[in-house]
């Protein structure tokens, strides 16, 4: 459930950044006609993100077991792709995401600004595609389907909030520390999202050594237990793990990680926060 409130608070903040952005921005030129279209693409986009949760939730009835497995490891694998991408993109477009999105904006305004229905829905539906895909692998890694979308429901509620008071102006985050500490999270539950997509990959018999364990703790960490089913819903832990497992977790986590932390700004002074709220105009004497 905590990593899936993690996806669903990152994800879900960035999308409200992004939301909150681009009408902040439309308020302060003057442009409020074109508010519909932005909630237009976010509407869009959610419907998208929905879309894609309930063919990956319900596409795979009705197939054989290996294909079953073969489908939820290789998403896995993409899923895990997609949130590396993310957390790498984040952490350079953090920096200057308002200007960024601004620039967009101003690309699209021409006539009735249809071209922001698009801007949203891209923006958005990214975001959406992504949580719906990281969801579904967190659901099939540990087997639950009620705690892993309670969990991030409440992050993205939590996100939605987030986003309201920084609209407001009454809340400022350091986006490149708090991007920066999600994003080295995200990598790690990212690596157990890869480990479960490898073993469904064996246990479709892709994959070779499918009872190779590199280690079996199920006597001191039951699956069944609290702290057995903590490990696997916060970091897809499996006490019995195959040595291929156990590689890609590292093969992937150790350099990745490195990578990470290498260019993150996490403790460099000057780390910016953002503000979006529209300021008010004052008038030329």
């Amino acid at each position: 459930m905590l990593a899936n409130y993690l996806i669903g608070l990152r994800e879900g903040l960035e999308a409200a950044l992004i939301v909150t952005i681009l009408i902040a921005y439309v308020v302060k030129i003057n442009r409020r006609d074109v508010l519909p279209r932005i909630w237009l693409g976010v509407g869009l986009a959610v419907l998208l993100a929905l879309g894609i949760g309930a063919l990956l939730t319900f596409g795979t009835y009705g197939l054989s077991f290996t294909a079953q497995e073969t489908i939820g490891g290789v998403l896995s694998i993409v899923a895990t792709g997609l949130v590396t991408w993310m957390v790498f993109w984040m952490l350079r477009t953090a920096r200057d995401l308002k200007g960024h999105l601004q620039g967009n904006i101003d690309k699209h305004l021409v006539g009735a600004g249809l071209g922001l229905v698009l801007v949203a829905f891209l923006a958005v539906g990214r975001e959406g595609i992504e949580t719906a895909l990281f969801i579904w692998a967190a659901v099939q890694a540990t087997g639950a389907t009620t705690m892993p979308l309670i969990g991030a429901a409440l992050g993205i509620v939590t996100a939605i909030g987030l986003g309201w008071l920084i609209y407001s102006g009454m809340l400022k985050i350091n986006l490149s520390k708090f991007f920066t500490y999600t994003g080295a999270i995200l990598i790690i539950v990212a690596a157990g999202v890869l480990s479960y997509g490898v073993h469904d990959l064996q246990e479709a018999g892709i994959l070779p050594g499918l009872h190779a364990l590199a280690f079996n703790v199920s006597a001191a960490v039951p699956p069944d237990s609290w702290y057995g089913t903590l490990l696997k819903g916060a970091l897809n832990f499996s006490p019995a793990t195959t040595w291929l497992e156990m590689f890609a977790w590292l093969a992937y986590a150790a350099p990745t990680l490195t990578v990470f932390i290498t260019k993150s700004r996490l403790g460099r002074p000057g780390a910016r926060q953002l503000s979006v709220a529209p300021r008010a105009r004052v008038p030329a004497h």
